[in-house]
């Protein structure tokens, strides 16, 4: 009786952490179902199944809206004895594709918390080896209980539909407008003025010799200690090139498609309102988001804000400039929206569906 008893309670205790972990890992990915898709293309462009890509972002959602919806129904033991065994398998598959992308064909991120918190392939690997026993306990302590897989109560059947619809849902708004929660480094707040690099400033470099022992040292052209002329004995003044400041929005680049110069401070420093129009493809724009467009671009010139439209994209549009699509992926989750620039720092960011 006592040897149940502590088996119920260690089995309880594993399917609520793995409830835990299972919500917060699809809650975050499901919220971003483009970083999600992204990750997956990765994966398959590593393992040679590019044919896979134009679905990403219909897996993207599925899964991640699955792995959700699963830790839900472990948290509420809905089902729980067919839950455990998708559990095990889910936990069994992960632990040999995070292995597998460790050694084999590594990759620097799993992807397995999305954005929100960074892993390694061996961290994402060891974070599997402890929680698969656990999903093991689960499973073993609910197949000894007996009962049918598919007997579903009423109870069940509306927890189930409301699991389904909730996990799809969030996915899918997310995907047509924003993630709700934004964990990436442009998120509304950020000073892009402030962290853009800055350009590379010469420094003077001054070289003098100690006149006891011949040795000679390099000061900077601030440091007082080379005054003392009975001591130092000058050599030479050099001129160098200082590294630019890196910062966590350092990819973040623009340039003229003309000229291919670096202009992006020059559009950073704009002063008041500034409009960022973010087109991934100008031949995938529906005419709503291009009448949508169209009217802030009015409403902005009237308001004698700037106006410039950022693409990876190749062309000779005016007052566009190229930014790196994968960066622009990370400014921006939508394939064409706007992010507005309040004196350099991210005021708002929409999806072309939410522009007004």
């Amino acid at each position: 009786m006592k040897d149940t008893r502590t088996m119920k309670v260690v089995a309880m205790a594993c399917r609520y952490i793995l409830a835990v972990t299972f919500i917060f890992s699809g809650f975050v990915k499901v919220i971003d179902p483009w970083g999600t898709s992204i990750k997956l293309n990765e994966y398959f462009t590593l393992w040679g199944f590019e044919w896979l890509r134009p679905l990403s972002m219909m897996l993207s959602v599925w899964l991640c809206g699955a792995e959700l919806m699963m830790g839900l129904m472990l948290m509420f033991k809905v089902r729980i004895r067919l839950i455990s065994n998708f559990c095990m398998a889910a936990m069994t598959f992960f632990t040999i594709l995070t292995l597998f992308s460790a050694t084999l064909m590594p990759v620097e991120d799993c992807g397995c918390f999305g954005d929100a918190i960074k892993l390694t392939p061996w961290q994402t690997f060891f974070k599997n080896i402890v929680m698969l026993p656990m999903a093991f306990i689960v499973w073993r302590y609910h197949y000894l209980q007996g009962g049918k897989l598919l007997a579903f109560n009423v109870r069940e059947i509306v927890l189930t539909l409301l699991f389904f619809l909730t996990s799809m849902g969030i996915g899918t708004y997310c995907y047509r407008h924003l993630p709700l929660i934004d964990f990436l480094p442009y998120k509304i707040g950020t000073n892009l003025l402030e962290e853009a690099p800055r350009s590379a400033q010469p420094e003077t470099v001054l070289v003098y010799r100690d006149r006891t022992t011949g040795v000679e040292r390099e000061f900077a052209l601030d440091d007082p200690t080379w005054h003392d002329a009975e001591r130092w004995e000058w050599v030479e003044t050099r001129v160098e090139e200082s590294e630019m400041t890196e910062a966590t929005t350092e990819e973040f680049k623009l340039h003229d498609p003309a000229t291919h110069e670096d202009v992006t401070r020059e559009i950073l420093e704009t002063p008041g309102r500034l409009y960022l129009i973010c087109i991934t493809s100008f031949k995938r724009i529906d005419n709503g988001c291009i009448a949508r467009i169209d009217a802030l671009v009015a409403r902005a010139h009237a308001e004698g804000a700037r106006v410039v439209y950022i693409t990876p994209e190749t062309t000779a549009e005016p007052d566009t400039y190229n930014i790196d699509g994968r960066t622009m992926k990370t400014l921006l989750r939508a394939r064409t929206g706007v992010v507005v620039l309040d004196d350099g720092v991210i005021a708002g960011k929409f999806n072309c569906k939410d522009v007004k």
